[in-house]
């Protein structure tokens, strides 16, 4: 079999520059790893603007098993940008540490290279060997702060529960070849056309739907967010929370939308109960929430019912709202949970009302806050304006306004929570009004995230652009 592996550009770079970093790690001595986060960033950075060159690619090889198009060059440029965003705010975080800095980004990477693996896969074993390089290293990070009883609470939840989704995903993986008697994901579609619709195969689907809802934190499958959001390290919980779930998404799409379309009346009624009990429980449990990261764990359970509305949609102009959202959703969450890292840093807390009189201790850090979480919002003029207009769109047009009302009014709701941050941060009193300080990297991280979430609000034009031609990949109306 002839492999061009020049198709495979992406893929062996990223590898590479985990496999080198982690051999820097065993050679460099422990005080001189400083660079190792500019290093992991400027390397991701470099593999970013080279995906570039992979636009307009539609090709297959191995005989389908891995798929080089539009689609799957989109999530992995996806990947890649909050790759560089994360390790940079790492590198206050891995400075602290006595040991493991190098490795800390060798995992980085690999879990990037799992979520680059995952969004190419056209087929079921290479999508599941993806999917578990990226748990397996996230599995390790969540639990990386060693002597933390949160950090190791984390892991051992996240262990548990990931391990038990992942056993469920496979069951469900098992089903669907037992059924279609084939592992290559396109080839699903000949074997649904040719009448093969089985109480197995439906069976199967709830499991992978199980499997894959862990995945995306979506109700009643995202009982592991709050403690694991809160327990794992900030940095790691940022990736978390936009790379596994995006990864997770491209493959839910590339099963349910590229290998079942002919079934959609069975998968779709299943995903708006998923999407409308997220949305509304995500947010009405968020309300109440006193530290920053478990209310952005559970807004992170709401976003994932407004992006399982590309879904619902089953058309192209819902999978170009849904890849469109992901990726403004990217910074978005990114800057957020910066700011907290940044505030944790300098005060040891992450609790909401310790935030008050942040505006006048740090401008940036406030302002950039505000910003991510009126875009998470909704609120025009900003990136996640757009990106629930494009999603709403396209349920509407296909008649499921009761949806995108579920939406509309739980958008409003999430403004109250994030309005109260906004409050404890402009109106409340500092207990203590010195100025905190953060590194380069951080504001480098935090302006970024603010620039593209307004520009892209401004502007959506370049990166609609890219989610069309992603959603073009498949044959929908």
């Amino acid at each position: 079999m002839n492999i061009d592996y020049s198709l495979l550009t992406i893929e062996m770079l990223t590898a590479g520059l985990a496999l080198g970093l982690l051999v820097l790690s065993l050679v460099v001595p422990g005080d001189q790893r400083k660079g190792f986060g500019y290093l992991t960033a400027a390397g991701l950075a470099i593999i970013f603007a080279i995906s570039f060159a992979f636009n307009g690619v539609n090709k297959e090889i191995i005989g389908g098993m891995y798929l080089i198009d539009d689609f799957g060059n989109f999530f992995k440029q996806l990947a890649l940008v909050a790759g560089v965003l994360v390790a940079l705010a790492s590198i206050p975080y891995v400075e602290k540490l006595e040991s493991y800095r190098g490795e800390y980004y060798s995992l980085l990477v690999f879990a990037t290279l799992g979520m680059v693996v995952m969004v190419g896969a056209g087929d079921l074993i290479s999508l599941y060997l993806g999917l578990e390089l990226m748990t397996i290293t996230f599995f390790v990070l969540t639990a990386f702060k060693r002597g933390d009883s949160k950090s190791a609470e984390a892991g051992i939840k996240y262990v548990l529960l990931g391990a038990m989704s992942s056993a469920i995903l496979l069951y469900g993986l098992s089903m669907l070849y037992g059924v279609a008697k084939t592992t290559v994901i396109s080839e699903l579609v000949s074997t649904i056309q040719a009448g093969q619709i089985s109480p197995a195969l439906i069976l199967g689907l709830m499991f992978l739907v199980g499997g894959f809802g862990f995945k995306i934190s979506a109700v009643p499958f995202h009982m592991w967010s709050p403690d694991v959001y809160e327990g794992a390290p900030t940095p790691v919980t940022s990736y978390l929370a936009v790379g596994s779930k995006a990864a997770a998404f491209a493959a839910f799409v590339r099963i349910f939308m590229g290998g079942m379309p002919q079934i959609q009346e069975i998968w779709i009624a299943l995903f708006a109960g998923l999407s409308a009990l997220s949305m509304i429980i995500g947010n009405l449990i968020a309300i109440p929430q006193t530290n920053i990261k478990r209310m952005l764990a559970f807004s992170g359970v709401a976003q994932a019912g407004y992006i399982l509305t590309g879904m619902v949609a089953g058309t192209n102009a819902g999978i170009k709202g849904l890849a469109f959202y992901l990726m403004i959703y990217v910074f978005a969450t990114i800057g957020a949970f910066t700011v907290a890292i940044g505030f944790s840093n300098a005060t040891g807390s992450d609790e909401i009302k310790d935030m008050a009189g942040l505006s006048q201790r740090n401008p940036l850090m406030a302002a950039v806050m505000l910003v991510c979480l009126l875009s998470m919002a909704g609120i025009p003029p900003l990136a996640g304006f757009a990106g629930k207009l494009f999603l709403f769109s396209a349920i509407v047009a296909q008649g499921k306004l009761w949806l995108a009302l579920v939406g509309l009014i739980m958008s409003m709701v999430s403004v109250y929570y994030y309005l109260s941050v906004a409050k404890s941060m402009y109106m409340g009193e500092a207990a203590d009004p010195s100025p905190i300080e953060i590194p380069g990297s951080l504001k480098l991280v935090l302006i970024v995230s603010m620039v593209v979430t307004i520009f892209l609000g401004i502007y959506p034009a370049p990166l609609t652009g890219l989610a069309e031609a992603a959603a073009s990949v498949f044959a929908l109306k």
